[in-house]
């Protein structure tokens, strides 16, 4: 049965834009596989309005993050179901638009109906509050897998491209090892290294701290 959410509030905050974490519980599910996961999904915004990144398994918890604010976009870091679950529910509920990188249709299309509302692109700016969301393409862990970096909040959004301690997992459908140690490489470990990494699942860490251990990955392999 799945846990109670878990909310929270991270540091820091830019101009009364703050983030919030929701810590949600289901399943993942791929290739035949079912595993029971923890997901972080990230509410960003001030007293009026705010973004949401992800959205997994839970739209009652992640709504009482919301608390009552205008959702300006649903932010998808990827297709995979544990990311994407509840977003037709959530746009129904706040009226948002559900963005997804249209690489990442293949894997939405496994376990969801009909098709997200907008796609991502490389470079694209989502703005709420005084603070700019600014979409980098990660692929790796699926091929449309983006990121989200916030720099007036000094914080990048990952999904399951980069977490604290390396990269996410490669060794499914639709993923590729080299092209994920590719995007990170030249894409977040290219960001200042006071960066905060929040991601979607787990703790947080920092750029400056995983860094140093890109060679050890490498190594490790899959």
């Amino acid at each position: 049965m799945p846990r109670p959410a878990d909310a929270s509030t991270i540091a820091p905050s830019h101009g009364g834009v703050r983030v919030d974490r929701v810590v949600t519980s289901g399943t993942f599910e791929l290739d035949g596989g079912s595993w029971e996961v923890d997901n972080n999904v990230w509410v960003v915004g001030d007293e009026r309005e705010c973004v949401v990144v992800d959205a997994a398994h839970d739209a009652d918890a992640i709504l009482a993050a919301v608390a009552g604010r205008k959702v300006r976009a649903i932010l998808l870091t990827h297709g995979h179901n544990d990311h994407v679950n509840v977003a037709n529910e959530l746009k129904e509920r706040t009226r948002a638009n559900v963005h997804l990188h249209p690489l990442g249709r293949v894997v939405w299309a496994l376990t969801q109906d009909g098709a997200p509302d907008s796609t991502l692109a490389d470079g694209q700016e989502f703005h709420v509050g005084d603070v700019t969301l600014r979409v980098m393409h990660t692929p790796g862990h699926s091929p449309g897998s983006c990121s989200f970096h916030a720099p007036a909040l000094h914080v990048v959004f990952t999904g399951d491209t980069l977490f604290n301690g390396g990269p996410g997992a490669t060794g499914r459908s639709f993923s590729s090892f080299d092209t994920i140690i590719e995007s990170i490489r030249t894409r977040l470990l290219t960001l200042p290294p006071g960066t905060v990494v929040l991601t979607g699942h787990g703790d947080a860490t920092t750029i400056g701290d995983e860094a140093p251990h890109l060679d050890e990955w490498i190594a490790r392999g899959h």
